[in-house]
């Protein structure tokens, strides 16, 4: 008696999902094993968005940080493990760059107009600027690893905007991946991060935007760029032209350098960051904007990381890349 032969299997199937996190918004495509449905799948992203939202939001004054951020002077706060471990990876990136990235610049972007307290039509005046700077500094700020505790020194204002959506993204792909999924594409407010390739064999390609697009969703090739190949890793566009002011013909920006109070000077009008983890390209996007050009491709040429520059001139805009972000365009 022959044995029934066993019918195919199923062609693996591209899915999408979305939603809402962070006043912005996420998207998963992805290759789900055929046990996973895709409710449970949009629960499960959305419960790990949810956490870290709920714990690193300054919107929220019931999340973990916001509750650091007003707790009495001299005291240590106990952190939950995922706030820790973000404010960790913060503070090692603000003692490595000697400032340029510094997560305590928050009482800068509120004066600024560009946190919580909503936007303004000029710029502080200089002593409003110097007060707020007294509230900063990286260095002020104690951690216990052993404990889980943070020191708040009084005054300190953490902001983790340039950090907690590559975290997340991290966090997303982490649970695809323990959920059975053998590809997806991560987006969490314009941070991506990919794994394997697409059902058709095909890698996932991601266009990097023009700084002078439309505002909203990228719909011609002429509105991008360049556009790479992600596969095993993440990639992150910091860019001016979003949130901005302009007072007698200055454009201010919302990328503040700690070590001035202000907003970055120079020409950069978006930085984009190739790198294995969405954590690691999402705040040096931030980082690399605030260091310049000539200093920031001499970080990246440093430290091997994969950066993209486009400059304002008066030609238009100009390619500035490391070594790392050439070859990475490479077939």
């Amino acid at each position: 008696m022959e044995t029934p032969a066993m019918p195919p299997a199923a062609p693996p199937v591209l899915r999408n999902l979305h939603g809402l996190t962070m006043g912005t918004t996420w998207s998963v495509r992805l290759v789900a094993p055929p046990a996973l449905s895709m409710e449970a799948a949009q629960r499960g992203v959305q419960v790990e968005l949810d956490l870290v939202d709920g714990q690193m939001s300054t919107y929220k004054p019931a999340s973990a940080l916001s509750q650091y951020n007003t707790a009495p002077a001299g005291t240590w706060q106990s952190l939950p493990a995922e706030l820790f471990a973000v404010f960790e990876r913060a503070l090692a990136l603000a003692r490595d760059t000697g400032g340029a990235y510094d997560p305590t610049v928050g009482p800068l972007v509120e004066l600024w107009g560009f946190g919580p307290g909503g936007a303004r039509r000029e710029p502080p005046p200089p002593a409003a600027i110097a007060a707020a700077r007294s509230r900063a500094g990286w260095w002020r700020i104690g951690l216990d690893a052993a404990t889980r505790l943070a020191y708040q020194p009084g005054g300190i204002y953490v902001d983790l905007s340039s950090i907690a959506k590559g975290y997340a993204v991290d966090r997303v792909g982490r649970w695809l991946d323990a959920a059975g999924a053998t590809a997806w594409l991560v987006e969490v407010g314009g941070e991506l991060k990919a794994r394997g390739a697409k059902p058709d064999g095909t890698p996932w390609r991601v266009g990097i935007e023009r700084p002078d697009a439309a505002a909203g969703e990228v719909e011609r090739a002429d509105q991008l760029t360049r556009v790479v190949t992600l596969r095993d890793r993440a990639i992150a566009t910091s860019g001016d032209y979003r949130r901005r002011f302009t007072d007698g013909g200055q454009a201010y920006a919302h990328h503040i350098d700690p070590r001035s109070g202000h907003p970055v000077p120079h020409a950069v009008a978006s930085v984009s960051v190739l790198a294995g983890e969405a954590i690691q390209a999402d705040p040096l996007g931030t980082t690399l904007t605030v260091l310049g050009p000539e200093r920031g491709l001499a970080y990246a040429e440093e430290h091997g990381l994969a950066v993209l520059f486009l400059l304002r001139g008066d030609r238009g805009f100009e390619e500035r890349m490391s070594s790392a972000f050439a070859a990475a365009l490479e077939p």
